[in-house]
């Protein structure tokens, strides 16, 4: 795409996607008023449904979830051998309770939009309508991805069983994901890496088994609650321990204490030496005090992991529509893991990070994602949109 055409097409998206501002914000509202936790979102998708009612999409929906697949064929596409690019949008809540006070803030008790999935929902929507308009002009086809379960349920790996990589006919060529922050960056800032942009998460599940007595006398008993708290002090500074459970009275020594933890790593290497570290530290503290351990270090979300050539041609693309004042090259990986690994890892593509903090927010002391305080701008949606719509023409005319 020459100098010219780029610009111009930057114009037109940005004056599209504006254009839709109020429509986009008003939408989002709507599904943050009533978020749906989980892999059965009947509610978000039947929103998703008619939102893409008449833009020309072929739609295909899940079966042992309430995904939306929507396939639009370009005009331009060659049959023979079509160019497939895929873009993705998560739409479960998490079990939340909104603590916001906004005036669209969610009337269901218990779930809250507190992630940004329903920003995610509405810009890829805001990029469905600038994509149908365009349909004779792709050079290949757009499938989009509307998924449920990214919060813990792995919905990707899902949805990947029922074959979202095929629902085109073919295994796109390349893929791309979104997400919003509340903090971090400036409103509006684009953020990546190549490589591994997010890490990896395992859960470590540890059952202490010792001997129960009672509480006078802990010299006739092996008490495994003062053993789950040596290991937890051990391993605190390397992993997060999220629940412990043991005991059911403050006068019995019980025979069991459990622990779960989250383990995060940002490379296969790493990650195989805290599954073999974490078991001989913890079973070895337990046998010091004459106990036993069993100790299951579960693999769960893989690193997601940026195509370095797809990253390249996302981070040109975002500066070509925003600027170069608004994309920053992360100097890390972020700890928090996306079962977008899951598509990444079969098809080659970036996944990006787009700051919605509100203006004149304090970024030092915002609301993180995943918390009740949690506020996302609705000004990026416009950004977003018109972000997923230009990744998917600009990449189909590669």
């Amino acid at each position: 795409m020459d100098t010219k055409t780029s610009a111009d097409l930057t114009v037109a998206l940005l004056d599209e996607t504006g254009a839709m501002a109020a429509d986009l914000a008003h939408l989002r509202h709507k599904l943050h008023q009533f978020p749906e936790i989980g892999l059965d979102l009947p509610r978000t998708q039947e929103v998703v449904l008619a939102e893409l009612d008449g833009l020309g999409f072929e739609i295909t929906l899940g079966t042992e979830l309430s995904s939306v697949a929507a396939v639009l064929r370009g005009g331009k596409r060659d049959d023979a051998n079509p160019t497939t690019v895929l873009l993705r949008a998560d739409m479960d809540a998490l079990p939340v309770q909104e603590s916001t006070n906004m005036p669209y803030a969610s009337l269901i008790d218990g779930a809250m939009h507190a992630c940004g999935h329903d920003l995610h929902i509405t810009m890829l929507l805001g990029a469905a309508k600038v994509l149908s308009a365009r349909q004779a002009d792709l050079a290949g086809d757009v499938v989009l991805m509307f998924q449920p379960g990214e919060e813990g349920l792995d919905g990707a790996s899902v949805m990947v069983r029922e074959g979202i990589l095929n629902v085109s006919g073919h295994l796109p060529d390349a893929s791309f994901g979104m997400h919003v922050m509340s903090g971090l960056e400036t409103g509006g800032t684009v953020f990546s890496k190549p490589g591994t942009a997010m890490g990896a998460a395992d859960t470590l599940h540890v059952t202490v088994l010792g001997s129960g007595g009672h509480g006078s006398a802990p010299h006739l008993a092996k008490d495994p609650i003062s053993v789950a708290a040596e290991m937890i002090s051990s391993i605190h500074a390397m992993i997060t321990v999220g629940t412990i459970q043991a005991g059911s009275s403050a006068t019995v020594i019980p025979e069991t204490a459990m622990f779960k933890a989250t383990v995060r790593s940002f490379s296969p290497k790493t990650q195989a030496r805290l599954r073999t570290a974490l078991a001989t530290l913890l079973e070895s503290i337990a046998i010091g005090h004459g106990m036993t351990a069993d100790v299951v270090y579960e693999d769960q979300y893989p690193m997601l992991i940026n195509d370095v050539t797809e990253h390249e041609f996302a981070q040109r693309t975002a500066i070509e529509l925003f600027g170069d004042d608004r994309y920053r090259a992360a100097a890390h990986p972020l700890a928090a893991s996306e079962d977008f690994s899951r598509i990444l890892n079969a098809v080659p593509g970036a996944f990006l990070f787009l700051s919605a903090a509100p203006e004149g927010a304090d970024l030092d002391a915002a609301a993180f994602n995943h918390s009740p305080y949690a506020v996302f701008a609705d000004d990026v949606l416009t950004d977003g949109a018109a972000l997923y719509a230009r990744l998917a023409i600009d990449r189909l005319n590669r």
